[in-house]
């Protein structure tokens, strides 16, 4: 029997999701009880958020980008663990139009594929007994997918709570917890999502704030036991690109941070040494490395420092003359010949590929990509298939290089930003999530 688990979804975007997982987390991780965290989709934010509230490393599920046997081998990085809980993305059945390898992204596909039943979370401001019909219409869209409860957020009062729960008593819809409207406990955010954990120095106290917040208003012993497992696990044939290389060094700092967990994992548990350093405290990448990876992140609002980091552009110009660098998305454009912050002021970067990017001239790129290698990215060897996701505000200016794949969204239709390449040195604006057939 694999390990129990539940989805925490909601209609859409906005609902409160991700303050009551982290709640929950905590909380219930302060009763002792090992909790499995996991993200729905390519989120490469909220799973530092999950670790930090539970002390336990948080692996993203993706339907359209993973193969079905990548998704449960990772939920099977719960053994162990007296319960599983993933959050959602979106609204509990959005996705993209076209259908991946097991489904189209949607939080549904993991929740119907791993037998966890769903916790709604309905964001009740502005309406009562209402509420039920909204609660029911998830209830009755999908009957294989069974909708455990419901936990009501922004109460405004006791007897908006008793409006609320007669209303999805009519309909036999368990309450397992009703939220008052807490503005204060909110985490700060921008352009990209949540600003990111390792920027909080007073996360331990907002994280445990959170959790007094859930234990005082969710029933957490039934939602516990609303939780449900697969009596019989797929069979685990995980998809999953090669180590870029034997010795890796990973950028990881404020500026550098967007790399999936699995991928890290998946690495090491075939053989690779990660190795990394900070180019924000102007750290070269480790001298014997055979290669760099620059991973994502926000490089836009350390543009200076970056440029002023002597020492890490010194040695990663020093890498590139013989051995392999790649940049992701804000790694990508360091490796750039310059970039244009929020302000308007360009900062010179690495100089090794001609990509100009602006960070002030605002445009939003957001979707899955599926992507054909067309060179060598370290052991990745040229026709290499993958999938990611891209999600980035910056223009490009100038792009010189030869294209580095042939990239495409998830519809089949082309996508211009094909990355670039020069000699050993590469980049694009999508970040890997898988392999692909």
């Amino acid at each position: 029997m694999s390990v129990p688990g539940l989805m925490i979804a909601a209609p859409s975007s906005g609902a409160g999701k991700t303050t009551l997982m982290l709640g929950l987390l905590r909380a219930l991780h302060g009763q002792g009880l090992a909790v499995q965290p996991f993200k729905n989709g390519p989120d490469y934010i909220d799973p530092a958020f999950h670790q930090a509230a539970c002390a336990r490393a948080s692996f993203n599920l993706d339907s359209w980008a993973m193969a079905p046997g990548l998704i449960d081998a990772l939920a099977g990085q719960a053994g162990g663990a007296d319960l599983a809980l993933a959050e959602g993305s979106m609204g509990l059945f959005d996705g993209v139009a076209s259908v991946g390898a097991t489904g189209n992204g949607a939080s549904a596909d993991v929740a119907r594929r791993l037998g966890w039943p769903v916790i709604l979370v309905l964001d009740a401001s502005g309406q009562a007994q209402s509420a039920a019909a909204t609660a029911l219409g998830f209830a009755r869209f999908d009957p294989a997918l069974p909708v455990a409860g419901v936990i009501l957020n922004k109460v405004a009062s006791p007897r908006h709570e008793s409006l609320l729960r007669a209303g999805m008593a009519a309909i036999g819809m368990p309450v397992l917890g009703a939220l008052p409207r807490r503005a204060d406990l909110a985490l700060p955010e921008r352009h990209l999502g949540l600003v990111q954990a390792v920027e909080h120095p007073d996360l331990p106290a907002r994280l445990d704030d959170l959790a007094a917040f859930v234990r005082d208003h969710v029933d957490l012993a039934a939602l516990v036991a609303a939780a449900r497992a697969m009596d019989t696990p797929h069979a685990a044939s995980v998809v999953l690109p090669p180590p870029p290389a034997q010795r890796l060094a990973v950028a990881c700092d404020a500026a550098f941070s967007f790399l999936y967990p699995h991928l890290l994992h998946g690495w090491r548990a075939a053989g690779a040494q990660i190795l990394p350093f900070s180019p924000l405290a102007d750290e070269a990448p480790p001298a014997d490395a055979d290669m760099v990876w620059l991973p994502g992140g926000y490089p836009e609002l350390h543009a200076g420092a970056i440029a002023a980091a002597g020492t890490f552009l010194a040695g990663l110009r020093r890498h590139a003359q013989t051995r392999p660098v790649h940049g992701e998305c804000g790694g990508y454009m360091v490796l750039g010949q310059g970039l244009v912050d929020k302000a308007g002021a360009r900062h010179a970067m690495a100089g090794l590929l001609a990509l100009e990017t602006s960070h002030a001239q605002r445009r939003l790129h957001l979707g899955y990509r599926a992507a054909r290698l067309l060179a060598p990215v370290g052991n990745m060897a040229a026709g290499t298939a993958l999938r990611g996701h891209e999600f980035h505000y910056c223009t490009i200016l100038a792009q010189g290089d030869a294209p580095l794949a042939t990239v495409t969204d998830a519809t089949g239709a082309a996508v211009a930003e094909s990355g670039s390449r020069r000699g050993q040195v590469t980049g694009t604006f999508f970040h890997m999530i898988a392999g692909a057939a």
